[in-house]
């Protein structure tokens, strides 16, 4: 069921409130819950209040909103509404939803919510699906229970990945490098949310940045493993228990 976006408009002009409003008056499921008129003003009202969606502009006085967003721990998510073309890379590069230019119009507007919703959409999907594995059995698939695919995130959508093509997973950050193959993808989880929804049987870690698909290893010493893909990865102290369950003699 679609939810009302709430919403909280961040900019120093009252006249850029006034055609925001304007326009927001024409979408049936926006809120707006508050409106600041400098950065400082909206880091005071998101610290006690949460909000879906901030439209916020760029230059402000005392912070801008760029420095307001590298502030915020976990930031809803943003519109960039800037009279100032130039701010726009540094926008995207923290993650904003959509950068619209002023004058904004109508249409332009209902294109950036849409984009929100959207992104709101999918992020609600990846939590369903989180949940339905984490209460699955004990969080984690049993020696038996093989599946065939799994759901990740890949920038701002879901991506099926079918796991007998996958030949390792590498920590990355906050990210995991999905291998198939030659082919790399760029997903957002950790190997720890990945181990708890794998069997330990097909993919077993043999480092803290590896979890390797047991069908795709080749060869194995005790320091390190080569895949199908010629990768090698090396085998970490505190996992070569694990790493001896691979290419076991029958």
């Amino acid at each position: 069921m679609k939810s009302t976006l709430q919403i909280l408009i961040v900019d120093d002009e009252p006249l850029a409130h006034q055609v925001l409003l304007h326009h927001l008056a024409a979408e049936n499921d926006v809120q707006v819950v508050a409106h600041c008129y400098s950065a400082v003003e909206a880091l005071a009202v998101l610290a006690h209040q949460q909000v879906d969606l901030m439209l916020l502009d760029i230059q402000m006085p005392a912070l801008t909103g760029l420095e307001m967003l590298k502030v915020l721990a976990n930031p809803p998510q943003v519109v960039v509404v800037s009279a100032y073309a130039q701010f726009a890379l540094d926008g995207f590069a923290l993650d904003v939803t959509d950068y619209l230019l002023k004058p904004v119009s109508g249409e332009r507007l209902g294109q950036a919510l849409q984009k929100v919703r959207r992104r709101q959409c999918i992020d609600q999907q990846i939590e369903t699906v989180g949940s339905s594995l984490n209460n699955s059995s004990t969080n984690a698939p049993s020696a038996n229970t093989e599946i065939e695919f799994i759901v990740l995130k890949v920038d701002r959508e879901l991506r099926r990945f079918d796991l007998a093509s996958i030949c390792c997973f590498e920590a990355y950050g906050n990210y995991v490098k999905v291998w198939q193959g030659e082919r790399m993808t760029l997903v957002s989880s950790t190997l720890k949310q990945l181990r708890s929804q794998l069997s330990p049987t097909t993919f077993v870690q043999v480092h803290k940045s590896y979890l390797v698909a047991a069908l795709h290893v080749v060869s194995r010493d005790r320091q390190q493993l080569q895949l199908t893909n010629q990768m090698i990865v090396k085998i970490g102290e505190a996992y070569k228990e694990q790493a001896r369950q691979l290419l076991c003699e029958a």
